[in-house]
């Protein structure tokens, strides 16, 4: 029987960070599964650079949110490949902001937000483990946030939906740690992507001791780190990538 083609699913993978992460992942030797929502125009760019690179892509459009889709095209690959492919690395990095005052927060900018953010990690990775157990061998990083550790004013959706990934890493890491699978989270600060653009760069970085904003490409770097080999003892650990800001 011939060995299981390699794959890692980076969800959010169309633009940003998301993106930043599939394309070196693909560059590791992965074929990537590139998740996301709506975009198809910039998911074809990200499978773009990944091919013109020399690496393979799939486009596997779903909402993380909505658990029927998750079930039709994510349970629906993992059985039609259970012969040839195997999942080993899963980032979980689909989010979104909507950014309010509790005082005029509606409850669906609350639902929207712990949907995409933290109901989202549950039913990609519910999807998952089962075959990493199998295999005993599995990487699965969560992007997270700054804010899911201090908590941020006027980002108190955010804030919990991001905590709580922080919580069901550390839970779900002792919950798999002897089958071979580490789960880990890297916390961004402040990275040049779409998410960032309607912030003051000029104003803040002065707050951030390298002076400056991040680069997507640095974040995929940390979590390349992670998805390898090398980082096999590290587990359970949300890492801060964030130029020195306090946290």
């Amino acid at each position: 029987m011939s060995a299981k083609l390699k794959y890692a699913l980076v969800t959010g993978a169309a633009r940003g960070i998301g993106k930043a992460i599939a394309i070196k992942l693909a560059a590791d030797g992965y074929h990537v599964l590139i998740n996301y929502r709506s975009n198809d125009a910039e998911a074809e760019k990200t499978k773009a650079v990944i091919v013109e690179q020399g690496g393979n892509a799939t486009l596997m459009k779903f909402d993380v949110s909505d658990r029927t889709e998750v079930t039709t095209m994510l349970g629906g690959w993992l059985e039609q490949h259970q012969d040839d492919a195997v999942i080993e690395v899963l980032i979980n990095n689909a989010g979104i902001r909507n950014d309010k005052l509790l005082l005029w927060m509606e409850p669906k900018d609350w639902d929207g937000v712990m949907d995409v953010n933290l109901t989202g990690f549950y039913n990609v990775t519910k999807a998952i483990i089962n075959q990493m157990l199998l295999n005993r061998y599995g990487r699965i990083i969560s992007v997270v946030s700054l804010s899911g550790l201090k908590g941020v004013a006027g980002q108190m959706n955010y804030s919990a939906a991001k905590a709580g990934v922080i919580g069901a890493t550390k839970a779900l890491a002792q919950e798999v740690g002897k089958r071979g699978i580490t789960v880990n989270a890297v916390a961004p600060g402040y990275i040049k992507t779409d998410m960032t653009q309607d912030i003051d760069e000029q104003e803040l970085k002065a707050q951030i001791p390298a002076n400056r904003f991040g680069d997507s490409e640095e974040v995929a770097e940390l979590v390349s780190f992670l998805a390898s080999k090398k980082a096999s003892y590290i587990s359970a650990e949300v890492i801060s990538i964030n130029g020195g800001l306090y946290s």
